[in-house]
């Protein structure tokens, strides 16, 4: 650009010579590097100049002439004209301005030589958001509310803006964004009016690409002469860190800003200009699932099938729910009508008996009320000890074709049931007792007690208090209270501590609480029993049915609960190595006990003496089975566990730079070993995810730490991709070879692994098996998708330098700047309709299990797309899931 100026002088001596002094160059606001930029403002092509002839007076500009300059340029040198001020810091500032302005436009015409037809541009102009939502006249409208209440003296200060434009969470953000709008503008003071405000608002909603490019570059442009300097690019990335909550990029963020610079100016200027960042935001590789011309149609014709049909008959909507979910429920449903059927006939059973028996006289249907509900008490509490027989489960599961009818996986949930059923017989039994047979008892007449006289005595009860010191009465009362314990704390409000409860009371919740409470069982079934036995109106020992009930069942569990001992007894493992993570992660490597096998997603029990001496903690098992180690990852969310995270994390040391983690701790059987708390294994026990081997394709989706199981399966799956390459390149087995064992194939051919986290820390959790994957699965059989929710989603300002910043990194070094592996993070949530149409798309005609586990509020989520799928294409998905 080149201007030229024409001022009057103010003072005297320069009066004399009052003729107008011309100057071309370019406008510059501050001496940094002007040799430089003079020097390229030389060797720039002619046809690149605008020349505006200005003259300057002591209150106004006039424009004298304008060369080589668009209309967008004729525009701003009339607004320029238009100014009043003093000669001085003032017009300096306006020289400044339209110097800036002139620049961009400049710019721009170099902006039209890319090819904005590629792919990368209609992604590049969806970006740069600066607000997601309430865009136009309706979220200005709020906004206008919000001034409204925010302002004072009619003045928004800029520590309110944040809150006023909707970005709460992003403080730090949008004061960087107040600060770009306000040097636009000149804007000095701290505070704005509702008329800045709403053009701020303009710019900030605008929605061409062009604009918001213009309002980011502003953003790190901070001196506002044009062009970023690596200190600039330094300070955007560790606010652009700090607003996505990743705090490894703030600390590397030197690296980073020279990484940039690196690439985007080649030459070594020293900065870079927006005609920069836009060759990046269209240019930058895009890594995803991109479909081939055949799957994009074939998703067009899906997305038409799985659109919702209305159906005005309601007859046929509640058909087809009731189809639906007898078809997805089927196991549940008959298990649930056997016993709801097991149960009534016993009430009925016992009801009519006692309906037909002198005491129906006197106590009437109180006693047959009670004695039905007694009699469904005895059976489900013989049933609740069955389901949690775990050794005996997984055999069912694992080594019989029960599996195909009978729902194994909901054993925990089932157990839940059978504790409502004896809740309600204990309802019913005691209440009809305590209101209405003991009172009828005790006002009946002579005449109507002598039948009574063999099953209470010759002397007639006079009080409450004969029933209550009684050896049926105490015992009963006892149990009621126990139950009603082991009950509440069982309660996953108290159980995890979810209620704000005084500190007194709130350490007696918590699961040290639930599992202590939960083995009151013990005392509840020898209570039972005696109870049982001295009953009021049964004499006879073989009408006392109570121990035929309970006997097979107490057996069983008690065989299970010294198998365990057993077992756990000689499973001491030796810790390999201990590794805490970011996100209250700790992990621990163990030697696997001779003759353990387990199968991936399975659960091993973990005691450690020294934090509890009866306490036994279910973890998924995170290692292979062809693994020669046995690995476990837990997160501290409670006593037990934060205790023993404190035991081990005495032994830690901080890690080397090859290394991930906080503190690590890695014993060599050559060093001498510190004093490590010794632990007892039990396992494995079957888990859903277990079931992954019967199907060829898996869709895996673990939130946070529930990714352990299916971290499992993952690395089972790329065992056997380097044992087929490890075959394929030996071939030193021949046909006729003893050592030639044939072997059932292992039957996943593909697996999608998707793994949503909160913390840019936790993906070091499993960083060395991302980077396994991504080096040893050359066919691409595991697709992996890292999503961090902390970061906003590809396309909004906040985190459009993380995206820069990510391309380069993955193009250059292979590695993403979020996880530090090579797998490539996505940003927000991800879309699962999208990720359950891309599987059905590549696998047409197939069987895909589903398998999720993590907290329950996505289950609805990915069953109902999983049933959706199912049904209106020819992909066939069976969900499985696993809640913690």
């Amino acid at each position: 650009m080149e201007l030229e100026t024409q001022s009057d002088q103010v003072s005297e001596a320069e009066s004399t010579n009052s003729g107008r002094i011309g100057f071309s160059g370019p406008l510059m606001s501050n001496k940094k590097k002007s040799s430089k930029k003079s020097a390229r403002f030389k060797d720039q092509d002619i046809d690149s100049y605008v020349e505006i002839t200005l003259d300057v007076r002591d209150d106004s500009v006039l424009v004298q002439n304008i060369r080589g300059a668009d209309q967008e340029a004729a525009l701003i040198a009339n607004r320029l004209e238009k100014m009043h001020s003093s000669f001085g810091s003032q017009i300096s500032s306006g020289f400044r301005h339209v110097s800036q302005e002139l620049r961009r436009i400049t710019s721009s015409r170099s902006f039209n030589k890319l090819d904005r037809t590629k792919s990368g541009a209609a992604r590049a102009f969806r970006g740069l958001r600066f607000i997601n939502k309430n865009v136009g006249n309706e979220g200005w409208s709020e906004v206008e509310n919000r001034f409204n209440e925010l302002a004072v003296d009619g003045m928004l200060p800029k520590s309110r803006f944040a809150q006023c434009i909707g970005m709460n969470e992003s403080i730090e953000f949008a004061d960087g964004l107040y600060d770009a709008l306000a040097r636009k503008r000149c804007i000095t003071p701290s505070s704005i009016t509702m008329a800045e405000l709403h053009d701020f608002w303009e710019q900030i909603t605008d929605t061409s690409f062009d604009a918001r490019l213009q309002t980011f570059f502003d953003m790190v442009d901070k001196d506002a002469d044009g062009r970023i300097t690596e200190e600039e690019v330094q300070e955007i990335i560790i606010l652009s860190a700090a607003a996505n909550k990743l705090l490894k990029i703030q600390e590397q963020a030197n690296e980073y800003a020279a990484l940039i610079m690196e690439e985007l100016d080649p030459h070594n200027l020293g900065y870079i200009e927006l005609h920069n960042l836009e060759t990046l935001l269209l240019e930058a590789p895009h890594h995803s699932t991109n479909l081939s011309t055949n799957s994009r149609v074939l998703s067009k014709l899906l997305s038409q099938k799985l659109k919702p049909t209305k159906e005005s008959n309601p007859f046929k909507i509640c058909y087809r729910r009731l189809y639906y979910f007898i078809g997805d429920n089927w196991k549940r449903i008959w298990v649930m009508s056997l016993w709801l059927s097991i149960c009534a006939g016993l009430f009925t059973w016992k009801f009519i008996q006692y309906k037909h028996r002198a005491v129906f006289h006197v106590m009437g249907y109180c006693v047959t009320t009670a004695k039905g509900g007694a009699e469904t008490l005895k059976f489900n509490m013989a049933l609740i000890l069955l389901p949690v027989c775990r050794n005996t489960i997984t055999w069912l599961r694992s080594r019989t074709k029960l599996r195909a009818i009978v729902p194994f996986n909901d054993n925990i949930n089932f157990h839940k049931v059978l504790a409502l059923g004896i809740a309600v017989g204990v309802g019913l039994h005691a209440g009809a007792h305590l209101t209405c047979d003991f009172p009828r008892l005790l006002h009946a007449t002579d005449e109507e007690y002598e039948p009574m006289k063999p099953y209470f005595g010759d002397e007639r009860p006079n009080n409450y208090w004969w029933f209550v010191k009684g050896t049926e009465g105490w015992t009963g009362v006892v149990m009621v209270v126990l139950m009603a314990i082991a009950f509440t704390l069982a309660q996953p409000w108290f159980r995890r501590n979810r209620l704000r409860l005084p500190t007194t009371i709130k350490k007696l919740t918590g699961f040290n609480a639930f599992w202590y409470s939960h083995h009151l069982f013990v005392i509840v079934y020898i209570l039972f029993i005696i109870h049982g036995y001295f009953l009021y109106l049964s004499k006879k020992w073989y009408k006392k049915t109570t121990w035929m009930y309970i006997a097979i069942p107490m057996i069983l569990y008690a065989c299970e609960r010294l198998i365990r001992a057993f077992r756990s007894g000689y499973k001491t493992v030796q810790i390999l190595k201990v590794a805490v993570y970011p996100g209250n992660v700790m992990a621990l490597y163990m030697s696997k006990p001779q003759g353990f096998r387990y199968t991936s997603g399975q659960y091993i029990f973990v005691k450690c003496s020294d934090v509890s001496p009866f306490q036994w903690h279910p973890f998924s098992i995170t290692s292979a089975p062809g693994d020669d180690y046995l690995s476990i990852h837990i997160r501290t969310v409670g006593d037990w566990t934060s205790q023993l995270k404190a035991l081990f994390s005495k032994v830690c040391q901080p890690p080397t730079n090859d290394q991930s983690g906080l503190l690590r701790a890695d014993i060599a059987p050559e060093m001498n070993k510190p004093s490590l708390p010794r632990l007892l294994i039990d396992g494995p026990y079957g888990a859903p995810a277990q079931d992954y081997k019967k199907y060829d394709i898996l869709l895996l989706v673990g939130l946070g730490i529930g990714a352990t199981p299916l971290i499992s399966i993952v690395k089972d799956v790329l065992n056997n991709i380097k044992q087929q390459q490890k075959e394929i390149i030996e071939k030193g087995i021949t046909e006729n070879s003893p050592n030639n064992i044939k072997k059932k194939p292992f039957a996943t051919r593909r697996a999608y692994f998707y793994w949503v986290t909160r913390e840019q820390g936790s993906f070091e959790w499993f960083r060395s098996v991302m980077n396994d994957v991504a080096e040893n699965d050359r066919e691409g059989l595991i697709e992996l998708h890292n999503y961090c929710t902390s970061v906003y989603e590809e396309g909004d300002a906040r985190s459009a330098l993380i995206t820069m910043l990510q391309a380069i990194q993955l193009t250059k070094n292979g590695v993403d700047v979020v996880s530090g592996t090579r797998v490539k993070t996505h940003f927000a949530r991800p879309n699962w309709r999208q990720v359950f149409k891309h599987v059905a798309v590549n696998h047409a005609h197939q069987r895909i299990g589903v398998f999720y586990c993590g907290p329950p509020s996505l289950v609805s989520e990915l069953r109902n797309l999983a049933q959706d799928f199912s049904r209106k294409t020819t992909t066939k998905f069976h969900f499985h899931k696993e809640n913690f």
